[in-house]
């Protein structure tokens, strides 16, 4: 089951993460929010904690 991790503010940053997460060899999708011009990411149910760790440090 895919779970969204983070909420991004545009199309841009959303590209940007996502290749990051797969940089590191996690699997990661990007779809558009159904609430204005935001994009989800999305990761594999059981990668949420590893990615989690990843991303606080793209983040920051």
């Amino acid at each position: 089951m895919w779970t969204v991790i983070y909420i991004a503010p545009s199309a841009k940053i959303a590209e940007r993460i996502q290749q990051r997460l797969t940089d590191e060899g996690f699997l990661v999708k990007v779809r558009e929010a159904k609430v204005s011009k935001q994009y989800e990411i999305l990761v594999p149910e059981g990668e949420l904690n590893e990615v989690r760790d990843v991303l606080g440090s793209i983040l920051h």
